[in-house]
């Protein structure tokens, strides 16, 4: 055994794998061929081990149906009470979903997993109850016959004769995590169907006699034998896969299923599940719409339309090409997308006729190459026939007739036609005795144009004819006769009717493509305006009113886009005033969806009798929120390409809300760590500030305390004094701290009065003039300096910060100046220095909070003084700013507005006393 190291990639998908599936329940399904195996009795056995090993057990539903020894296996398993449905008078117990998934035991039996629910349950089928137990995290024992495969129904309708109608799609059988054949010899399941241990002797007899017939036994065996067999095989080729042994395949099988608009295309979509889980390939389904198809009635491409929704529950990508040459686009996507096998339905043109008219399927064998081509034949001789397009064509699926307003509008199609051809005749009664006769045929030709782009194939054909008929009736010789007098008029009217019928059909393909041309170019630009509105959004409610207002635009339905609240719960938006906005929203639904992120409502399994569908609003990090959409047509949400541009919309609004969202957890986080450092700053500096203060009064009070006797008292007043300085400046630093809190919270109120400059400046100056008593201070006041409209103790609070500031930070002796300037629209007062300046490039920054030039100096100050000085002189409506002068020094300067005129000296006079 030859071992390989593995690729990281698949290493880290299979540990992506893992961890998704170790948060869901296992699913155990009991596999039989048919019902009377031993199916709920092995289940039941199985059940009652683990209940012996200490498993929790809960029977969620055991259909025994009247079999004893069923029954007696249940006792002692713990029950789960059913829900009882009223259904036309008569009560229906079904498996109660919510009762389980309230009660969340480890292991819960829920027999036949086909089963379907009754109406108004949550989910359509069983299955799907299933699935959201296993979602939850809850282990499941089910029960399975073969005949209810999805991709089997067609084999076992073939066998037994008769139509199976509850299925499960393959994909849950294949995710189950363990799967056990429950196996009993034909022989002994007809002895116990005659012991009335399947069912009673009445329906046992006619059993007998019809499905449970031993060829049909042996035929479900062995479809259940193989179908197991191949469970097996594929477990072996993912061991082998995981731990790298080696290649499975060289290169792998992707498989593209072709089906149209006929009874063929059901069994396509089976038969290429059957051959994609047999070769564990990808595929595809695709629908080609050719302009001809594109004329079909809307409910023969509704019927499509959930042909392609089957495909994608067996597993299947779907898409939808619009093309004019079917093989063209087949052959095209086949290469896009790297196909390997392509699976048709059988050609059934034989002879002349299909060498004539051609066959899709001929086509794509002589041009696909390196693809093998899979032609699935039709059980009936009489089965669909093929169109020129190659459009597969059986009867009607049943229920499916042309709309009477389709009709309608074909008719007045074909009338224009006949319309047109008469107009064009009058026409050429006047030019016939001026022009030639081929100039009249051109006139035909223009109206058969004209009929042909405006009303497509059907009424062009019919105008070609009458153009004909006409020209020939009324212009050719003899008149009034469909015979000719010449043979070169048999030549001109062959002629002139094949270009007709040429034109009309290359018109009409025109048209076709036109439309399709247009609609992707409205999509496109629908696209483009939504994605160009959103990242112009600033704010989430910008982005829901855009995403609301275009999925209204293009899916012509009311829609409303929901989100949790903080305990996790949709909640309805408050009222935006839009009218496209969706009213009265099912928010349970809306919450289902949330917690399990699947589309649910109207034309889903889930929930379908809600009016709305609702579609998760899934990013990243998981479901933020719900989208729900009244639909006026479902089949503008569900056909492919509508589905798809959809799915844009809806990545488009969660990258739009996830990007807002973003910036504003950034914005958030950076406020945060702003208020973080700025807090840090304020604690470092004040212990630091504090810290030289405590340690002189500290200091200082307990040299008086202890050598209170051995001292002098000059001593002892020089201590004081220094205890008194601290403490002053510990004052001072609780101040400018309590002041910038004030004004940041805006509780501090300017208390604003008429005072001379002069005044605040003598003030200052005597609190600190035991600063100062080493320097030489120079003050220069014009003389016609006015009276100051302001909040003196706030001023003068700004000068003491500035002239404290000079001199901590000057050599000590160096002189310094306060000057005032007059302006036109009020004062600049100045300080100026001559020490050692402002380091280039932190003028500004000065004026920040907890900033200091100096870090190294111990007794700097915390750093608020010029930040609360600014914050004052704003506050005046002024402006404070500091400069290097050109011979050394620095000088900071303010601005005071002077918007009011002074008083008259009388008043001002009398308002200082």
């Amino acid at each position: 055994m030859s071992f390989e190291r593995p690729d990281p990639d698949v290493l880290l998908a299979k540990i992506a794998r893992e961890q998704a599936k170790a948060r869901r329940g296992r699913l155990k399904i009991f596999f039989g061929a048919a019902a009377g195996v031993g199916k709920t009795y092995t289940m039941l056995q199985a059940a009652r081990g683990k209940r012996a090993e200490g498993t929790e057990v809960v029977v969620g539903l055991v259909e025994s149906h009247g079999r004893k020894e069923t029954e007696e296996l249940q006792e002692g398993l713990e029950p789960l009470p059913c829900k009882l449905i009223q259904r036309r008078g008569a009560v229906l117990r079904e498996f109660d979903l919510d009762g389980a998934l309230k009660r969340r035991p480890a292991l819960i039996l829920v027999d036949e997993l086909a089963h379907t629910n009754a109406p108004g349950s949550r989910h359509p089928k069983r299955w799907q109850d299933i699935d959201e137990l296993l979602a939850a995290g809850i282990d499941v024992y089910t029960t399975l016959n073969v005949q209810h495969l999805e991709s089997l129904n067609d084999d076992v309708g073939l066998i037994a004769g008769i139509k199976v109608w509850e299925t499960v799609p393959d994909t849950v059988f294949e995710q189950a995590d363990e799967v056990e054949l429950v196996d009993l010899p034909p022989d002994e399941l007809l002895v116990r169907l005659r012991e009335g241990k399947v069912y009673l002797p009445d329906q046992a007899q006619m059993a007998i006699q019809h499905f449970f017939r031993k060829g049909n036994l042996i035929a479900l065996r062995e479809l259940a034998l193989r179908r197991t067999a191949e469970r097996v095989d594929a477990q072996m080729r993912d061991y082998r896969d995981d731990h790298a042994i080696r290649e499975v395949w060289q290169v792998s099988d992707r498989i593209l299923v072709c089906i149209g608009p006929n009874l063929m295309a059901e069994r396509l979509i089976r038969a290429g599940k059957r051959l994609a889980a047999g070769l564990r390939a990808e595929w595809i389904a695709v629908y080609v719409e050719t302009p001809r198809l594109q004329r079909l009635p809307s409910e023969r491409r509704d019927a499509v339309l959930r042909l392609l929704r089957q495909a994608e529950q067996l597993g299947a990508e779907t898409a939808t090409l619009s093309a004019p040459d079917m093989s063209e686009a087949i052959i095209q996507f086949a290469k896009e997308r790297n196909v390997t096998k392509i699976v048709m339905g059988k050609p059934s043109r034989r002879g002349l006729k299909r060498w004539l008219m051609g066959s899709v399927v001929d086509t794509i064998i002589g041009h696909a190459h390196n693809v093998n081509v899979y032609l699935l034949g039709s059980p009936r001789d009489d089965g669909p026939e093929e169109n020129r397009d190659g459009a597969l064509h059986g009867p009607a699926l049943p229920g499916f007739d042309d709309k009477p307003g389709s009709r309608r509008t074909a008719y007045r199609g074909y009338l224009w036609g006949i319309a047109t051809i008469t107009l064009c005749t009058l026409f050429n009664a006047l030019l016939v005795k001026r022009f030639e006769l081929s100039n009249l045929i051109m006139v035909y030709l223009m109206g058969v144009i004209h009929v042909a782009t405006k009303f497509g194939r059907g009424p062009s054909i019919l105008a070609s004819i009458l153009s004909v008929v006409c020209f020939d009736l009324f212009f050719a010789t003899p008149y009034l006769k469909l015979s000719l007098s010449d043979i070169q008029y048999l030549v001109t009217l062959a002629a002139m009717l094949t270009v007709a019928m040429v034109i009309s059909h290359l018109m009409a393909n025109v048209r076709a493509q036109a439309k399709v041309a247009a609609h992707r170019e409205r999509r496109a630009t629908v696209l483009y305006a939504m994605s160009k509105e959103l990242s112009a959004s600033r704010n989430e409610m910008e982005i829901i009113r855009c995403a609301v207002l275009h999925l209204y635009m293009e899916f012509g339905g009311p829609n409303v886009v929901l989100f949790p609240n903080s305990q996790g719960r949709i909640v309805y938006p408050r009222d935006d005033g839009l009218p496209e906005s969706l009213h009265g929203a099912d928010l349970d639904v809306a919450q289902w969806v949330f917690d399990h992120g699947e589309m649910a409502g109207q034309g889903t399994h889930t929930l379908p009798g809600s009016k709305a569908v609702y579609f998760p609003l899934t990013s990243l990090e998981g479901t933020i929120g719900v989208l729900a959409l009244l639909p006026v047509n479902l089949r503008r949400i569900f056909l492919p390409e509508q589905r798809k541009l959809l799915e844009t919309f809806i990545n488009q609004l969660v990258q739009a809300i996830a990007r807002v969202r973003l910036a504003e957890n950034a914005k958030t986080t950076q406020i945060r760590t702003e208020v973080k450092r700025l807090r840090n700053d304020l604690l470092r500096s004040i212990s630091h500030d504090m810290r030289s203060p405590l340690a002189t009064i500290v200091g200082s009070s307990s040299t008086l305390l202890e050598h209170d006797d051995t001292l002098n008292p000059a001593d002892r007043r020089e201590l004081s004094r220094a205890i008194l300085e601290e403490a002053m400046r510990m004052s001072n630093l609780a101040n400018n701290i309590l002041d910038m809190a004030k004004f940041e919270s805006g509780a501090m109120q300017l208390n604003r009065q008429w005072y001379p400059l002069e005044d605040i400046i003598g003030t200052v100056l005597g609190r600190l003039a035991k600063r100062l008593e080493q320097r030489s201070v120079k003050v220069e006041i014009p003389s016609e300096c006015p009276l100051l409209y302001l909040d003196s103790v706030l001023i003068e609070q700004v000068l003491f910060n500035l002239l404290d500031n000079s001199a901590r930070y000057t050599p000590e002796g160096t002189p310094i100046e306060i000057s005032a300037e007059l302006q036109d629209e009020g004062v600049i007062i100045k300080v100026s220095d001559q020490g050692g300046g402002i380091p280039p490039g932190q003028e500004d920054m000065l004026f920040e909070k907890f900033f200091r030039v100096h870090q190294e100096k111990a007794r700097s100050g915390v750093g608020l003084g010029l930040a609360i000085s600014r914050t004052i002189v704003e506050a005046h409506g002024g402006y404070i700013h500091a400069n290097n002068k050109p011979h050394g020094g620095a000088v900071f300067y303010f601005f005071l507005p002077t918007e009011r005129c002074p008083p008259s000296v009388e008043l001002a006079e009398a308002q200082t006393d």
